[in-house]
């Protein structure tokens, strides 16, 4: 199914320059593109892309606007990359990718399990008991939903995922582990994004919560008891330890480590393969991993970082022997009679 131009400006906004009746019939990378595709451009640093690109329509920012114009058809917009987010969507529900709701006839919910009438659950998914999934939400083929684990509204939970799987809690005793029961949940709130094979296990004793908006690629491991804050969005690969808080709006690159029990005010931005040791109560950029190197002068900058700390307690040792040398000595050598040097409050 193609799309007029016209009929996503209408849908969309933006200022079109060119024709309205253009067909639109896929959208494509920009180095891809062909005559019947839209792309967008924007990064002004890829601006020489447009001499060279075929595609039939672009979108757009305003300080590209006259070069687009110049080679053809384009749609002119503030934000060109939330434009094509939103046009991507629009594409989606015009080709219904999404599935239909209903619950597939391999899945199996379990009596009890509170289901609204517009989700769709894909193939060989499990909901437990009392679980609760609401409305519009789309749980793709193999998610596991744990009892009493609820998730919220217009959700997408991507193939392999768990939710509510037990948590890691062990007593040490005699040099054994005992298990410690997962009693807790997890609450998942509106518009959540899961990628595939993501694991979130339930509380011990109170809920793992994930707020609004939050978004979460594949392979990432949300331990027992953790708060994400709505609108946090975490890369492949990330690691976040048992009853660690995160804030609001903030991100994790991919393969971030995040400790257990510290707390991340909202705002943070925390590099990727970053580990966070420490809790951090102010927002901004943060990143904490040792560069990559060639593998011997890794090996020897590492082994000097590890003689930093007794380095350390040499030179201020040697400070303090040459602060003795340089004091005066029971008012001896002190200088007699110098004038009074003005001070500068």
């Amino acid at each position: 199914m193609s799309l007029l131009v016209g009929g996503i400006v209408d849908a969309l906004g933006g200022t079109l320059h060119g024709d309205p009746g253009r067909v639109i019939e896929r959208l494509a990378p920009l180095e891809a593109a062909q005559e019947t595709e839209l792309s967008f451009l924007a990064d002004p640093r890829l601006a020489g892309a447009l001499r060279t690109t075929r595609a039939g329509c672009l979108v757009v920012g305003p300080a590209m606007a006259g070069a687009a114009r110049a080679r053809g058809d384009c749609i002119v917009t503030g934000d060109p990359h939330l434009y094509f987010a939103r046009l991507s969507r629009l594409w989606a529900q015009a080709h219904a990718l999404l599935p239909p709701p209903g619950v597939h006839p391999s899945a199996v919910v379990e009596e009890g399990a509170i289901i609204a009438p517009d989700a769709s659950i894909g193939a060989l998914c499990f909901i437990g008991q009392q679980a609760r999934v609401g409305e519009g939400t789309v749980l793709m083929p193999r998610v596991t939903v744990g009892a009493r684990c609820v998730i919220g509204a217009r959700c997408v939970i991507q193939s392999g995922a768990v939710i509510g799987g037990d948590g890691f809690g062990f007593a040490p005793h005699e040099g054994a582990w005992i298990k410690i029961e997962q009693l807790g949940a997890v609450r998942i709130g509106d518009d959540v994004e899961i990628g595939a094979n993501t694991c979130i296990d339930r509380g011990a004793l109170g809920d793992t919560v994930i707020e609004d908006g939050v978004k979460l690629d594949n392979l990432i491991q949300i331990g027992h008891n953790c708060h994400i804050g709505r609108n946090t969005a975490m890369a492949g690969c990330v690691g976040v330890a048992g009853s660690a808080r995160i804030g609001a709006h903030c991100t994790v690159g991919g393969a971030g480590m995040i400790l257990g029990h510290l707390s991340i005010a909202d705002h943070v931005h925390i590099s990727a393969a970053s580990v966070v040791s420490r809790s951090i109560a102010q927002p901004g950029h943060y990143t904490g991993f040792f560069p990559i190197d060639d593998n011997a002068a890794w090996e020897k900058n590492a082994a000097t970082l590890k003689r930093v700390h007794a380095l350390r307690e040499r030179l201020r040792r040697a400070e303090a022997r040459l602060a003795q040398l340089d004091a005066p000595e029971n008012g001896q050598n002190a200088p007699q009679n110098q004038p009074q040097q003005p001070t500068i409050d």
